[in-house]
């Protein structure tokens, strides 16, 4: 008899839990996180998962306390005798960090994958990490999904004639060639230099976008300062219209004003991370049905390559 799949979820995204669970079919599993006065907890399973698939639902997006929860339940699956424990990781957090870019720096992302292995996670599913090869940091297999399966449906309803995508930084540039290779549309790339960390000292845009209606597509909005200014300078240098595509709305700092005032037509979000608050402008897409089908094909042992359509480019 092949084992039962229970889906539990921590503290950091428990609506997106209760949709992917719903959409497998199932309801999520009995889970309580206890809390001590001084601010520690213990995941507590309340029910037998003995031999069962276990799939625990948990963004590691800030505070840190997220990723502590992740890896203390995947501990205790692995000591109430779980058959195997798959960590489904909506938004895997320290992405950014994955490679010494100055001197005496954490390569955070490696660490979180090694953590991730240590407590006992037999496989990972997470979606649009920040740098693909972080998948390598992994000694365990790493299903890793592509927000493009949900936002191209949305763009092709839009219907805009002349659609250009642009990509907000160079370090986007392959992920919007592959959706603008799927529209056989133009591309351009909007060339960013920083003075620091989230403080950009000047943007010029890479070739042209007037009287083109532009899609910008990234996969992490933190300030949304990169992604305003991209917005701006693109209606500057004659763009019809502009719209934004974001998988991780990370949203820090002033991201909420900076996008309710901005020139963006709308800003189109995936639910990995939940919203602190709401904006006209804002409309959220949810992954949960591709995280379910994901779940659904790994417990049968089936692959998972429909889910990538950007790979089937339009004749």
């Amino acid at each position: 008899m092949q084992p039962s799949v229970k889906i539990f979820t921590g503290n950091s995204n428990p609506a997106l839990a209760e949709k992917i669970a719903s959409r497998y079919g199932n309801g999520l599993g009995k889970m309580t996180i206890q809390k001590f006065s001084d601010g520690e907890f213990q995941p507590i399973y309340m029910e037998s998962i003995r031999g069962d698939y276990v799939f625990l639902v948990q963004s590691t997006n800030a505070p840190s306390d997220n990723l502590m929860e992740l890896l203390m339940m995947i501990d205790a699956a692995k000591r109430a005798s779980a058959g195997y424990i798959t960590a489904v990781i909506p938004y895997f957090g320290f992405a950014r960090q994955d490679r010494k870019d100055k001197p005496r720096v954490a390569i955070a992302s490696k660490l979180v994958a090694n953590l991730l292995t240590s407590a006992g996670a037999n496989r990972v599913i997470t979606m649009d990490l920040h740098a693909p090869q972080i998948q390598g940091f992994f000694d365990i297999p790493v299903d890793h999904l592509d927000s493009s399966a949900i936002f191209i449906p949305y763009i092709e309803n839009l219907k805009l004639e002349n659609l250009t995508f642009a990509s907000p930084d160079v370090g986007s540039t392959n992920r919007v060639r592959e959706v603008a290779a799927y529209f056989n549309a133009e591309m351009v790339i909007c060339d960013k230099h920083r003075k620091r960390a989230n403080e950009i000292a000047s943007m010029v845009v890479i070739g042209d976008v007037k009287d083109k209606d532009i899609v910008l597509i990234d996969d992490i909005c933190d300030t949304a300062g990169t992604l305003t200014k991209a917005a701006n300078l693109l209606m500057e240098k004659g763009a019809k219209s502009v719209r934004a595509f974001c998988t991780h709305p990370v949203l820090s700092g002033k991201a909420y004003e900076n996008i309710e005032n901005s020139v963006l037509e709308e800003f189109v979000i995936c639910d990995t991370i939940p919203l602190k608050q709401q904006s006209s402008k804002i409309k959220v897409i949810s992954v949960a049905d591709l995280f379910a089908v994901a779940i659904r094909n790994m417990h049968e042992n089936k692959s998972i390559t429909n889910l990538f359509v950007h790979s089937h480019r339009r004749q």
